[in-house]
């Protein structure tokens, strides 16, 4: 949950078809030697990371990842959101606008680096997301599908103690371990100081004063769950810039949010 596996990216190289294929690219991460030692670095798991969890979720639950989500959160919150969309959904998708330098994600590089090598297998163009075939598959860390409304309604459980709409879905307990530090140090595919949660980015423990964390997607998108004053805010975009986590579009309209509530 954390990105500390070691298992940012793929030894073997994968094509985007491949991603479509759930069990071969689970064998092969099963298969695969960590590229550090679990636990001791967290390191980005760009597209891997939806493979690793959701193949713990289908050995518990017997069923995919996108089918778990969709009848045990989406469905009873009404949310627009999915992972594996129906066909019948297609003609409401929007295309996303690469960014301006690369529609590669992580850019085109050829330096032996964890960063690099995490991006180059697999290598996902953000022009591959207006096939059918993607919008098919179950690529849990990077295919959702859905709007600002559907991912601000999903987070809202988190927000306040897993309770929505009288249903107790989540834990109250597993809500709140979300802003347990877990891992903080220099990210390997970042190149920057990150502080994890479960599964979520966290202000670091020295500056952190609030329940709040966050997370953002490559183009631009945002989403950040404040427990304090059970608030859950998402901005997303089809127009994509370079960004791997988040930019200004996002993060100006989190400052007009945060400027209207309490800290």
């Amino acid at each position: 949950m954390n990105h500390a596996a070691g298992l940012s990216g793929m030894d073997e190289m994968m094509t985007i078809e491949d991603t479509y294929d759930w069990d071969k690219m689970t064998r092969a991460l099963a298969e695969q030697a960590p590229w550090w030692e679990p636990g001791t670095a967290s390191g980005y798991h760009a597209l891997t990371q939806g493979y690793l969890i959701g193949e713990v979720v289908k050995r518990i639950t017997g069923v995919s990842l996108g089918r778990f989500f969709n009848e045990e959160i989406a469905s009873p919150l009404q949310a627009d959101f999915y992972i594996g969309v129906p066909d019948s959904e297609f003609s409401r998708i929007g295309d996303l606008v690469p960014p301006p330098n690369s529609d590669i994600i992580g850019g085109d590089t050829a330096i032996d680096s964890i960063a690099a090598k995490t991006f180059k297998s697999p290598s996902i163009s953000a022009l591959d997301s207006r096939t059918d075939a993607w919008r098919r598959a179950e690529i849990p860390a990077a295919n959702g599908h859905g709007n600002a409304r559907s991912v601000a309604k999903i987070h809202t459980l988190l927000a306040n103690d897993g309770y929505i709409n009288g249903q107790q879905i989540i834990s109250a307990e597993t809500c709140r371990s979300i802003m347990q530090p877990r891992i903080q140090g220099m990210d390997l595919v970042f190149g920057n100081p990150m502080a994890f949660g479960l599964g979520f980015g966290l202000i670091p423990a020295e500056k952190n004063t609030r329940n709040l964390c966050f997370w953002g997607g490559w183009g631009g998108s945002r989403a950040i769950i404040d427990q304090d004053n059970q608030l859950s805010f998402s901005y997303v975009m089809n127009k994509m810039a370079d960004g791997l986590l988040g930019d200004d579009r996002g993060n100006l309209l989190t400052q007009a949010v945060f400027a209207s509530v309490p800290d």
